[in-house]
């Protein structure tokens, strides 16, 4: 009861920094989201255009944009995070804080979005496209009539799988002064060996997890 009352009191006692650092990690994962996608897709459509048996088959660029794709997701957060502070810098202004953060969360992000985006279309049945083409239709119209909405509810789960993947991300930008509660949860749960203030976080995280994979359940459930 003593050690549920100190956490209880200790809850009181954090409560504005704990909301305040997860608007913050909010503010990353869902600014990071929308841009990884933006930038996945486009990737995804050129892919789709310039695969050998794609839409506009360039086999050059297609392994050229392959390779980096490939390039972009083999780095390390961690390393990604540090190895970009001048790139940050030099498009925030800062390589601190929550907004910084979301110039690495991008570029960690876009390319397992991309990759995420160009399988959802792969799995399109092609006799849909050709019957697509057969009438006249152009590659952006097949695009954006045929392959977004036939791979639409692969795409939302995958919203929520590159959300999720932020949310971790977000929590090891606090290793950089990031910002939200993976910084919270190392300036007190670690360097000041206050071990209630991770539990706090990972709580936070574990239910904004849960949240993210329910609604993108409930959308998908909705359009399937």
């Amino acid at each position: 009861m003593i050690l549920e009352q100190s956490y209880a009191e200790r809850l009181s006692v954090l409560a504005p920094e704990l909301w305040q650092a997860s608007l913050e990690t909010l503010h990353m994962v869902s600014l990071s989201t929308l841009f990884a996608l933006a930038l996945g897709f486009g990737l995804a459509v050129l892919m789709i255009l310039w695969n050998p048996r794609g839409l506009a088959p360039q086999p050059k660029f297609y392994r050229l944009l392959d390779t980096l794709v490939n390039l972009g997701r083999s780095f390390p957060f961690i390393i990604l995070l540090i190895a970009i502070i001048p790139l940050t810098r030099a498009i925030v202004g800062t390589s601190i804080g929550s907004g910084a953060a979301v110039v690495p969360l991008v570029a960690a992000a876009a390319p397992f979005a991309a990759r995420l985006i160009e399988a959802a279309f792969l799995e399109v049945d092609r006799g849909v496209v050709e019957a697509a083409r057969s009438f006249g239709a152009g590659n952006l119209r097949i695009v954006l009539r045929v392959l977004l909405p036939e791979a639409l509810p692969a795409l939302v789960l995958n919203a929520a799988v590159v959300g999720i993947a932020l949310l971790g991300y977000s929590a090891m930008a606090g290793l950089v002064g990031g910002g939200g509660l993976g910084d919270l949860a190392i300036k007190y749960g670690y360097n000041r060996f206050e071990p209630d203030v991770m539990v706090f976080s990972v709580i936070i995280l574990v239910l904004m997890v849960q949240a993210m994979q329910s609604l993108g359940n409930i959308i998908y459930n909705r359009i399937s």
